[in-house]
């Protein structure tokens, strides 16, 4: 899944229409090396082997008919067969699941692909597992801690940052990854610059 600095508003989805609000932690995600997350079985949608899947990327025709997933930690290949979106969350069926019982068996993998096969990033977008481990510093090179996890609203991410000691009175810090806050991001240098506005943080006015 690909993050990037955004605008104050909501991707829009197929056909023009928001994706249902999303509030969920990326880094819980099983990845095992090598592959990247693109999506998470919700469970079974009727009768005939459909799958309910919740999209983690940014690339949604990786849910077309034909296209292959690798399914679960065991990374077993699989084809899909039918694809469908369906109340912000898509609807896909695989050549090798034919009904409910086995449809449900599936419920919370999650589904990857190789990161040889990962689609070219724009230059402002970042891989989620790049941006993790990364330390957050204000425009005037003040350390405020480190991003140990990204939330993704539906809106945009927001980096979740474990405090130096003494910056927020050493709670948790919210920064959303829009353009007017997150200035810079230097993977090199393993940092992030913020410009945060005034009240984000509890024990200063930066």
């Amino acid at each position: 899944m690909a993050t990037r600095p955004q605008r104050n508003q909501r991707r829009p989805g197929k056909g023009g229409q928001h994706r249902a609000n999303r509030f969920h932690r990326r880094s819980a995600v099983p990845v095992p090396d090598g592959y990247l997350a693109v999506g998470r079985i919700l469970g079974a949608h009727g009768l005939r082997g459909e799958v309910k899947v919740e999209s983690h990327t940014d690339f949604d025709q990786r849910f077309t008919a034909g296209h292959q997933l690798l399914v679960g930690e065991d990374l077993v290949l699989t084809k899909i067969a039918t694809s469908r979106p369906h109340k912000g969350i898509f609807l896909l069926r695989f050549t090798e699941v034919t009904d409910r019982f086995a449809a449900e068996s599936l419920r919370n993998e999650w589904l990857y692909i190789p990161e040889g096969a990962a689609m070219k990033l724009d230059e402002n977008s970042f891989w989620v597992h790049d941006i993790i481990g990364l330390t957050v510093q204000t425009e005037s090179h003040r350390q405020l801690g480190e991003i140990v996890d990204v939330l993704f609203t539906g809106a945009n991410e927001v980096y979740i940052v474990r405090p130096a000691p003494g910056v927020n009175r050493d709670r948790e810090l919210l920064i959303p990854a829009l353009m007017d806050v997150i200035r810079a991001v230097d993977l090199k240098a393993k940092t992030v610059i913020v410009r945060l506005p005034p009240g984000m943080l509890e024990d200063s006015d930066l």
